[in-house]
């Protein structure tokens, strides 16, 4: 069993398996590999690792494999980009006007690479979309004020606050009180699937109703254990720099919900799925005619995992965030300013908060699909970006002197050249290695939209 004086990323480790509801001595089947970190105030490789390990430990009990390993430099690198373009770039990052701000009385964050989002933003600020006019008009505000006023407006904003000012902060007892996450039962369907040693999720239909990050990675990964995965979007939304990394393995179609006949497409590809993915906000599914219950009604045997940014309980539940933002709420870019003695918020090296909360959603779908091959049972989960910045938290300091991540070599990738839709690539290895049951992606990275909205 894993000892309290154990290495950080054991600790990681034992703490999501623990809130998965696994045995306690499973981890320790769970080997890691490689020294090295990225540097960070926090322990983020250890973070990567485990979660990681999770997701393969989740795999492994599925298909019975007694084998664990996973690598500690890949999956840090996963937590970046896992795609190197050859001959052609992936577009920026963030878009001119989305970073960090200084206000009237600290910092502020504003997220604006949504169009909707940028111009709630504008909206408040009363200025054009220019980064320079932009930072004179958030230097009129209080850091608090310009973020209630720009969520209000239906946009994303983050003030950084400290560790301890979140501590204080009635979102941040919140989270502080609740699990990382949570798994229960739900609904009776059928136990005729088993999984296949060498193609785990075979024959698993899971339905994609995520953005960004965190839940595209979940669905990656359960792709990569042979699932079908089906992703849904609305007309006219791109993610053109996450597209060619966050597709893999999967069909991109697009619904438009405003539509009825697009709402019963929806509802039909849900009864036939095996597992359900989103992140939408409690009430905009409910608005469709697609809550919990009837969600639950539709498929009774549904694993039904979900997420949020801030959590699913106290005055920001159901906020819109992304991990950048979570970061700032809660003292991570805060923290990594102060101990680094730079002069702007210092968030992590990678958008981590995303990649973990990934993983583990990818745990707790396999958790959940191994429960409904025994029992016929369902499964619904939910957990959020701010409980995993909570598990960062509470996991220490980064060691300062700690060796960097060896640099890339030739063995890192895989020997295929990948055919994306934007051009050749080369992907990275998987960062977990599972005995028996490879992960392996059977389609490589295409556009959102790009499929038709069906089961194959």
């Amino acid at each position: 069993m894993t000892t309290p004086d154990a290495t950080p990323d054991r600790r990681f480790l034992a703490g999501i398996w623990r809130a998965l509801g696994g045995a306690p001595d499973a981890p320790d089947r769970v080997r890691f590999t490689v020294a090295g970190s990225l540097p960070s105030v926090f322990a983020v490789s250890d973070l990567a690792v485990a979660s990681v390990a999770a997701a393969g430990l989740a795999l492994a009990e599925l298909v019975g494999a007694d084998g664990v390993v996973a690598d500690r430099r890949l999956s840090s690198a996963w937590f970046g980009y896992a795609l190197r373009p050859q001959g052609w770039d992936l577009p920026p990052a963030w878009d001119a006007v989305a970073g960090d701000y200084r206000a009237a009385d600290g910092w502020i964050r504003l997220h604006t690479n949504a169009p909707h989002h940028r111009a709630a933003a504008l909206s408040v600020l009363g200025v054009p979309a220019e980064r320079a006019a932009v930072a004179r008009a958030v230097a009129r505000w209080t850091a608090g004020d310009l973020e209630a006023a720009v969520v209000a407006a239906g946009g994303c904003a983050a003030e950084m606050r400290s560790a301890s000012a979140w501590a204080d902060h009635p979102q941040g007892r919140t989270v502080a009180a609740s699990p990382l996450l949570t798994l229960e039962t739900a609904g009776q369907g059928t136990r005729d699937w088993r999984p296949d040693a060498t193609r785990p999720l075979a024959g698993i239909r899971v339905l994609d109703l995520t953005r960004i990050l965190a839940g595209p990675t979940a669905t990656r990964f359960l792709a990569g254990c042979g699932a079908q995965v089906l992703r849904i979007d609305p007309p006219g939304w791109e993610e053109p720099n996450l597209e060619p990394d966050m597709t893999l393995g999967k069909r991109c179609a697009r619904l438009d919900l405003r539509r009825a006949d697009d709402v019963a497409t929806l509802k039909r590809l849900l009864a036939q799925a095996d597992v359900l993915v989103h992140g939408y906000r409690p009430d905009a599914l409910a608005r469709l005619g697609l809550d919990a219950d009837s969600r639950r009604a539709l498929n009774p045997g549904l694993v039904d995992v979900c997420l949020d940014a801030y959590g699913w309980e106290g005055p920001w539940a159901g906020r819109r965030g992304f991990d950048s933002l979570v970061q700032m709420s809660a003292g991570i870019a805060e923290a990594g300013m102060r101990l680094l003695g730079r002069d702007k918020p210092t968030p992590l090296p990678v958008q981590a908060l995303d990649h973990a909360t990934g993983y583990i959603l990818a745990a707790m779908a396999l958790r959940g699909l191994a429960h409904r091959a025994r029992t016929g049972q369902g499964t619904v989960g939910r957990t959020a970006l701010a409980s995993t910045a909570r598990l960062l938290l509470d996991g220490g300091a980064g060691v300062a002197d700690a060796p960097p991540l060896a640099p890339e070599t030739d063995a890192d990738f895989n020997p295929v050249i990948e055919q994306t839709a934007w051009g050749p690539a080369r992907r990275l290895a998987p960062p977990v290695t599972v005995a028996g049951a490879p992960l392996a992606w059977d389609r490589p990275a295409g556009p959102l939209g790009g499929a038709t909205a069906v089961w194959e």
